[in-house]
């Protein structure tokens, strides 16, 4: 270990120990905790070996075609590194393949899953993964715990389908989730999903900064605001405006959208909505109860879900979290761009704007005083939000 990385976990005010008990979290026996790092990991039977195909948000692996298992070897390098929440804001990211959310990773039910999971030489901690979708001890975060410099090794068997977070699940489990390490995990039914024309990851996730929305510079993580559940950002993707504009998600009309929503939290519940849409299908918290016809849908903290519609008339649809203030302050928007012919069967646009005949309240508005500059500042950050997912302040 180097001498930075020694004096950084020695000196730390948050150690290990407090924050673990600051955050509610269960130290791991020690009898669990110690594990034979040397012994071989035998295979539990003998399969073809793929290696998965991985992407990064808002792409989505290729759905799977074959018809039988296999042994599916997905690599994962753990890497801290700066980056922008938003433009001329930088927060320090502990990620998964230095990208926040991690990578979408695509399998079939009844495979082998091996995890390899490196830990770069520029991390000051070790770190590990907590798969939701498996079945074992901790989701794997005691096989997988690896130091800096070091590759671990761990197998697991996708057991059931579902749409599944990952994250890292080393101590102290919430704050290495504030910091973006979290992923999604498909793990296909047997019999494959439905098709469908677009497929989409979408991550909601939490940041907690000393400063304020918006405030510029190197931004560090406020443990104080953490514990109070009082986010500065609650963001899709990572990043203020990660899919509006030039980033946002295309599609065309007629064609069926299916979304993988995940909710890293690391506190709040998510209230999914996508403006002027009906999901036709939702995945009820990923699993395979399938509720239709549904306009927002709840996604916990720690959860995650499947929704699917069709948009038949052309224009910017907005998704967001229905939390409002929190799309509108926070930054919890994005945008799908849909093209093709308008459809004046279903929509017929404006038809007429003229005064109101016999109006029964002709009197000029009589606001609140002390109200005036907060209802100005209302127009001003929803006109920017339509641009940027969010407004400085």
């Amino acid at each position: 270990m180097n001498e930075q990385r020694r004096d950084f976990l020695k000196n730390s005010t948050l150690s290990i120990a407090t924050l673990t008990l600051g955050a509610g979290l269960i130290q791991m026996p020690p009898a669990q905790a110690t594990e034979d790092k040397n012994s071989p990991i035998s295979p539990v039977q003998t399969l073809p070996e793929i290696e998965a195909e991985i992407t990064l948000a808002p792409e989505v692996p290729k759905p799977i075609e074959r018809n039988y298992p296999a042994k599916v070897v997905v690599k994962l390098t753990a890497l801290e590194k700066i980056m922008e929440l938003m433009d001329g804001v930088q927060y320090k990211f502990w990620t998964f393949n230095g990208n926040v959310p991690a990578p979408f990773v695509r399998v079939r039910e009844g495979d082998i899953v091996e995890v390899q999971l490196s830990n770069s030489a520029s991390s000051m901690m070790s770190h590990s993964i907590d798969f939701h979708a498996a079945a074992v001890p901790m989701g794997g975060a005691i096989a997988s715990e690896t130091a800096p410099t070091r590759t671990g090794t761990f197998q697991f068997k996708a057991l059931r389908s579902g749409i599944y977070l990952y994250h890292c699940g080393s101590q102290p489990v919430a704050v290495h989730l504030a910091k973006g390490m979290y992923g999604l995990i498909l793990v296909e039914p047997k019999e494959g999903l439905p098709k469908v024309d677009r497929e989409f990851y979408i991550m909601q996730s939490e940041f907690y900064t000393k400063g304020r929305f918006g405030e510029s510079g190197l931004q560090p993580f406020s443990m104080s605001k953490a514990i109070d559940e009082r986010p500065d950002y609650v963001l899709f993707n990572g990043k203020v405006g990660a899919m509006m504009g030039e980033n946002a998600l295309k599609a065309k009309t007629g064609e069926k959208i299916r979304l993988f929503i995940g909710n890293a939290g690391p506190n709040l519940i998510s209230s999914f909505h996508l403006i002027g849409a009906v999901f036709d299908n939702v995945y009820v918290e990923g699993g395979t109860l399938i509720n239709h016809n549904v306009q927002t849908t709840l996604i916990p903290s720690g959860g995650a879900t499947i929704v699917e519609t069709q948009i038949d008339v052309p224009g910017t649809y907005v998704f967001m979290d229905h939390s409002i203030f929190r799309a509108a302050n926070k930054g919890t928007m994005g945008q799908i761009i849909v093209t093709g012919e308008k459809n004046p069967s279903i929509y017929s646009g404006k038809l007429k704007d003229e005064p109101i005949k016999n109006d029964p309240n002709p009197q000029k508005p009589q606001p609140v005083p002390y109200e005036i500059d907060s209802h100005k500042g209302m127009t001003q950050h929803y006109h920017a939000d339509m641009e940027s997912g969010a407004t400085k302040k």
